[in-house]
């Protein structure tokens, strides 16, 4: 893979879980630009928010993508839900939307098995009422954004991975 795949979608959507199995299937690097930010403000996103404010952590995924395209090629990355708004996305590589209805996520999240976890590490899904007003104002720009679009809904894990590879080249 010389090109870098660049994952987008809302928080919530898989996209961590689609970039590891599509890893573990590919045996293609994989890296989160929350994990990323995470490792250099040696805190979690969350405390970031608490601590720094939102603008501060927008800041750091600026950064981070900076970084990513001097440095890094060939390589899946995984963004944070806003990673969407860095200036030079479509530059970082083929843009992957995994898309999927706010409640669709929003039940994923409530049901799965570590939920309080999943819930807890996202500081912008705490309050549902916000989160999907949020969702609505990125729905759009994520779609314009888009080199390919995964309905996550209609696919199984297994088939997002392959048609993934196939559009993506791989």
């Amino acid at each position: 893979m010389k090109k870098n795949i660049i994952v987008i979608g809302f928080m919530g959507v898989g996209k961590g879980t689609t970039a590891r199995a599509f890893s573990k299937r590919y045996g293609t690097y994989i890296i989160d630009t929350d994990d990323l930010i995470e490792s250099k403000e040696n805190k979690e996103v969350k405390k970031i928010f608490e601590k720094k404010g939102e603008a501060y952590f927008r800041q750091q995924e600026q950064v981070t993508a900076d970084w990513i395209e001097k440095c890094v090629k060939g390589t899946l990355i995984s963004c944070g839900g806003g990673f969407y708004k860095v200036n030079n996305l479509k530059k970082l590589g083929t843009v992957v939307l995994l898309d999927a209805s706010f409640e669709w996520i929003h039940n994923r999240l409530k049901t799965a098995k570590n939920s309080e976890q999943k819930l807890a590490k996202r500081p912008l899904f705490q309050e549902p009422k916000k989160a999907k007003k949020l969702y609505e104002e990125r729905e759009k720009a994520y779609k314009k954004l888009a080199d390919v679009v995964v309905d996550v809904e209609k696919m199984s894990l297994d088939e997002q991975l392959v048609f993934i590879a196939r559009k993506c080249k791989v």
